[in-house]
This record gives structure tokens, sequence and C-alpha cells, in this order.
């Protein structure tokens, strides 16, 4: 059995990760994205499966696609990524399947976007489609905020900015629910704290274990399912119309969340991992 780890730098996740493939005696190829060069059309990597551990999204996509069409199987795929990479993605997804999501228009214009604003009604949330860490969302109050952000974003013209999306706020408590998927398990979740609106770890909020409810795990496997399946991290919030799904996240960070839930997040996803090259030998 031959593994890959595609990987920008080794992190604290993918130390654990490689430990936790150690301890089940598995030898890992470390494929840098920093360094690494692919020829199209000339597979040059034999190995059962790839774990994607990229941080920069763009290349995390476009070396999956070629992993893919090469015939190698990756956790996530190419697939799960495209849809979990791009709010759009995942919010149409989550709505062809009739998971629970926030109320999300999206427009063209700022001129539209005024218009989509003022049909969902104050306070919205602005976000740009491709993006993570909460960075570039907003929480609009009024009209005089929300016509100085969407100039803005017209202003900087780059790909993130030329579509605007825009979702209704749920009023919630001071945290969100993040929870992790694999396979067709939710095998742990955590509540994110913080007096911000944004929960996100990354920007400073706090994690405490979250208990696994049925109403929480048969969400978080829905919201998994519909963008594709595999290693994931579900984002929820729970508002006055219950939990409603925000993100999902396919390369999750994990190291604040194995001491708080107790459970071996690592050794989960190398299990799942080894399975796949199972069933890929088979």
């Amino acid at each position: 059995m031959k593994i890959a780890m595609l990987l920008s730098r080794v992190r604290v996740e993918e130390k654990l990760l490689l430990d936790a493939f150690a301890r089940r005696g598995v030898d890992v190829e470390r494929i840098d994205d920093r360094e690494v060069v692919f020829e199209l059309g000339k597979p040059a990597l034999m190995c059962d499966v790839v774990l994607e551990r990229a941080i920069n999204h763009s290349r995390a996509l476009s070396a999956l696609r070629i992993f893919n069409d090469w015939g190698v199987r990756t956790v996530n795929t190419f697939q799960v990524a495209a849809v979990c990479g791009n709010k759009l993605e995942t919010s149409t997804a989550l709505v062809r399947h009739g998971v629970r999501t926030p109320r999300t228009l999206v427009a063209f214009t700022p001129e539209s976007a005024l218009e989509a604003i003022d049909r969902l009604g104050y306070p919205v949330v602005l976000k740009p489609t491709i993006g993570s860490w909460g960075r570039l969302i907003s929480l609009v109050s009024d009209r005089y905020a929300a016509e100085a952000i969407l100039e803005h974003k017209e202003i900087l013209g780059s790909f993130h900015h030329s579509i605007f999306y825009i979702q209704e706020y749920v009023p919630k408590p001071d945290r969100d629910i993040r929870t992790f998927v694999v396979g067709d398990e939710t095998i742990a979740a955590i509540y994110r704290h913080s007096g911000h609106w944004i929960t996100n770890t990354a920007r400073g909020g706090s994690a405490s274990n979250c208990p696994v409810t049925a109403e929480i795990d048969e969400i978080s496997r829905a919201a998994a399912n519909a963008v594709g399946g595999g290693v994931l991290a579900v984002d929820l919030v729970e508002g006055p119309a219950g939990l409603q799904v925000i993100e999902v996240n396919y390369t999750m960070e994990f190291r604040n969340s194995i001491e708080t839930t107790g459970v071996d997040i690592p050794g989960r996803i190398v299990d799942y991992t080894l399975a796949e090259a199972e069933r890929a030998a088979a």
C-alpha cells in the first residue's frame, strides 16, 4: 500500500497525520506543492491514494484535477474540492439536496446587489465566493454601509469580488458549531465561541466540546453527502429556524479539536484514507 500527501508545509495537522500513518506502519510520500511539476497526459505518480492537505485552494484544486485524471484516488476528490472551495457551489449543492441553509441571493452588479439586500432586509452578510478563515466577510447593517462595501468590491475588480454573494444574517448565540464528518459518520463536534459575530478559531474564537446529537449528526451527514462526501468539516449555526449549514470545508483544520472532543481525529482520517487505498486496490 502506497500513500502520498499533498502539502504546502508540515503544520501541526500534517505532523499529526504523518504520526498516525507511522503508528500504522505506513510510509507516506510527501508532495510539496511549492516544488512539484506536473506534465499533463504523462502520469508520474504511482500510489493508491493521495491525501490532500494543501493550504492554497487553487493549488489543491489543480493538483486534484490532475491526480484524478491520472486515475489516482484522492481524499478528497477534485469534485468535492471544487464544490466546497466556492461558497456559491456549496450553497447550490445544499439547496439541491434539501439541506437547511440560510437564505442566499446572488447578484452581478452593485445595483442589483443593493436590490437583493433590500429584499433580504438588514443586516445581511456579504461574502466572497472563494475564501477562508472568515476573511473579507462583512456584516452590513444599513444602506450606507452596503453602498460603500459594494463600491469597494467593484473598484477592486478581482475575480473574488465580481459576484455578489448575499446571505441573510442568522441571529445566534455567541457561538456556532463545527462538526467533523469522516465517510458516513459525524465523529466529533465543537462549539466555537466568540464575542465577535465571526467565530472562527483562526480569528480568535475558543473551542469547547459539542455533543453530537441526532439532529447535528443528521444535518452534518446530509451536508457532507450534498457536496460529495469524504473527510469534511461542516459549519452550523443555531438560529430561530433550527440548525442551518453555513459552509462545508474540504481541507479541515483540527489541531484544537482533538483534546477538546477526546476524539482521535487524525487517526480517523488516516483510517478512512487507508480504507480508500484498499478500495482502490480491490
